[in-house]
């Protein structure tokens, strides 16, 4: 029987759990988690944060399930160190657990830069982060945000949803800049403005204080790698020209690093991630590697859809339930969970017009960003800020890669005369991807209903679609509320 040991029991750890006993019932597994209790979607803390979602409603598996399908979870125990002799992992508690298999789903940490202080802050990661946000956040009076990336801004507008004044400080000219072009970063950053968050762009921070956070002297204040940067000398009273943003509570969110230590002791090639190729194995043909510290072809994916896809291509070759399944990378789709503010960004969003064709709207008053990037006739990158119903449209030309209409403005204008058809699910076609983390199409929703799943619930129980990055939640809950109509049953 092949034993199969997992280190790590996070989104990707849980999900090749799932999949592998999916395949086969027979394998013998275990898996080791250093955070106790349930595995969660990670994806969705800042929708606890923001208070839309609970703790329970991101848990992923549970004992029941382990305990059903003959998996042996270990949650709080770290694994310390890799044996690749012997074939075995050893643990903090002196447990030497053998292999044939062994999958390292390790994931990423927070970055946390070296500042004086920083002791005095939370890092925003984990879902004991979240839970010491949320508690301090019950009595502070205002907060800050250091990092304007993905996750700064969502930790933003969570906590100023919450009531609690908010200050997010970002050392690029621009919020999430990776992302996003300058104009877009603009336009989001009013956006959050207006929903109660001061954006404070170009600013290093130098100390995080008792009450608030130290500013380096000179830096910017213009509306706006994620994080702020550190100046760790010098701590004490203001010098000249630096400035205090005050501040009962400081979350960081600096970005993240791909988890590789036990990987790199093992002898294992290690970048930026644990290097592996298209079977997702490293250098070692019995370890691989999955998720957010695996990094495939130079590229470590942060977002959920690769992770599962990974996860997909070694349940498949563990279980040889396909032995040709490989992994060729990922087309990604970032988008943004914060209430009362739509974002998509995929692709090569930086392109100039020297190097594609660019077909851009802006409409700052509304908060509303539209860009299209296109090369040799297809589309490599967009934009969508704010509502418009092109985001599904859109997303699937991208993710296919196919032929754009001759219209090329019909795109972020569907509806008009000439333009593309909007996004609703009377024009959707069954073919559409609706959620992009577990492939969930329009038409696997139709057959879901067809076979009784009457509300997101069910749809969700049957195809796992909303339970990813949670983006596609408001697409499912229109299908159902149109099949309903359908069939002329009561909302």
């Amino acid at each position: 029987m092949t034993r199969l040991v997992v280190v790590g029991n996070g989104m990707a750890g849980a999900r090749l759990v799932s999949e592998v006993r999916a395949r086969d019932p027979h394998i013998r597994i275990t898996v080791f988690g250093a955070e106790t209790g349930r595995p969660y979607n990670r994806a969705l803390l800042s929708n606890v944060l923001a208070g839309t979602m609970t703790p329970g409603q991101v848990r992923m598996l549970d004992a029941e399930w382990y305990a059903d399908h003959a998996v042996t979870a270990l949650p709080g125990v770290e694994v310390t160190a890799i044996d690749r002799e012997a074939q075995e992992v050893l643990t903090a508690c002196g447990r030497r657990e053998p292999y044939d298999v062994l999958v390292l789903a390790t994931g990423s940490e927070a970055v946390v830069p070296p500042l004086p202080g920083a002791e005095r802050a939370v890092a925003f990661r984990t879902m004991g982060d979240c839970e010491a946000i949320l508690a301090a956040a019950g009595t502070a009076r205002r907060a800050v945000v250091v990092g304007g990336g993905l996750l700064g801004v969502e930790a933003a507008r969570g906590l100023a949803g919450r009531g609690l004044p908010v200050t997010l400080l970002h050392l690029a000219d621009h919020l999430m800049e990776r992302q996003l072009d300058a104009e877009a970063g603009l336009v989001l950053g009013e956006s959050l403005a207006g929903l109660g968050v001061e954006i404070r762009t170009g600013v290093a921070v130098r100390e995080i204080l008792d009450g608030g956070v130290r500013l380096a002297a000179g830096t910017g204040t213009a509306p706006g790698p994620a994080g702020a940067a550190a100046s760790p000398s010098g701590a004490g009273e203001p010098g000249a020209g630096e400035e205090v943003v005050e501040a009962d509570l400081v979350v960081l969110a600096c970005g993240v690093r791909p988890v590789t230590r036990l990987a790199r002791d093992a002898g294992l090639a290690v970048a930026r991630g644990v290097v592996v190729d298209d079977e997702m194995r490293t250098g070692d043909p019995s370890v691989f590697a999955i998720g957010e510290c695996a990094e495939h072809d130079g590229v470590v994916y942060g977002l959920v859809a690769p992770a599962w896809e990974q996860a997909a291509v070694v349940a498949d070759l563990v279980t040889a339930a396909d032995k040709t399944a490989r992994y060729r990378g990922s087309r990604l789709v970032t988008r943004l969970k914060a209430r009362g503010v739509e974002l998509a960004a995929m692709g090569e969003t930086h392109l100039t017009e020297d190097e594609a064709e660019i077909v851009r709207f802006s409409h700052r008053a509304r908060g509303t960003y539209r860009k299209l990037v296109i090369r040799d006739g297809r589309l490599v990158g967009a934009i969508l800020l704010g509502e418009t119903p092109a985001v599904g449209t859109v997303t699937r030309l991208f993710d296919h890669g196919g032929p754009l209409p001759a219209d090329r403005a019909g795109l972020l204008f569907p509806g008009l005369a000439g333009g593309a058809a909007a996004d609703s699910p009377v024009r959707m076609p069954d073919t559409a991807r609706v959620c992009q983390c577990n492939n969930v199409t329009k038409g696997r929703i139709r057959s879901c209903w067809e076979s009784g799943a009457r509300d997101v619930a069910a749809v969700a129980a049957a195809t796992r679609a909303t339970t990813g990055c949670g983006s596609c939640r408001d697409a499912v809950e229109g299908i159902v509320g149109w099949l309903r109509e359908q069939e002329g049953i009561p909302a």
